[in-house]
């Protein structure tokens, strides 16, 4: 079967699997930001944003995407033009070994669209669902406070 949606910016039209997850589905078409853990949807190593709320990609059906806008890490911002959450992750030391980082951002940009000034208790409640093995999570709050500060300061886009 034949889907199009908008990945990144970009239209695509591709053939999908029956039953094909929007993981599979993104990793063919070279996101490698996302990432496969639990694929139960329990680690949110798989999140992106679809119509720029936070999804499991790896139990969403890649045809549920159909007419949809779906962003990944590698359309929030590049290695030579960062978004200010992924500014904010390097300042604070928020970025370990980076399989996590992913996830943790695309949650915190659905979070910071609806509340630029969230407390530590509403940050650590809107990545509950992510997994992190090496930070202890501190750094990563932190790193969402300051690019919320950013964000209230007019600096992100």
């Amino acid at each position: 079967m034949k889907i199009y949606f908008e990945l990144n910016g970009e239209q695509q039209y591709v053939d999908i699997e029956p039953g094909e997850s929007l993981l599979s589905l993104l990793r063919r078409l070279g996101m490698k930001s996302v990432k496969q853990g639990c694929n139960t949807g329990d680690c949110g190593a798989c999140t992106v944003l679809v119509d720029g709320r936070a999804v499991r990609s790896c139990i969403t059906f890649a045809a549920k995407v159909r007419g949809r806008r779906v962003t990944t890490l590698e359309g929030l911002g590049s290695p030579g033009d960062l978004h200010p959450l992924q500014e904010a992750f390097l300042e604070a030391g928020a970025v370990q070994c980076g399989f996590c980082t992913p996830g943790m951002i695309l949650t915190a940009y659905e979070l910071l669209s609806k509340n630029d000034n969230p407390t530590p208790e509403e940050v650590r409640a809107a990545i509950s669902g992510n997994l992190c093995r090496c930070t202890g999570y501190r750094k990563i709050v932190d790193a969402i406070l300051l690019a919320a500060k950013w964000k209230r300061e007019g600096r992100w886009r």
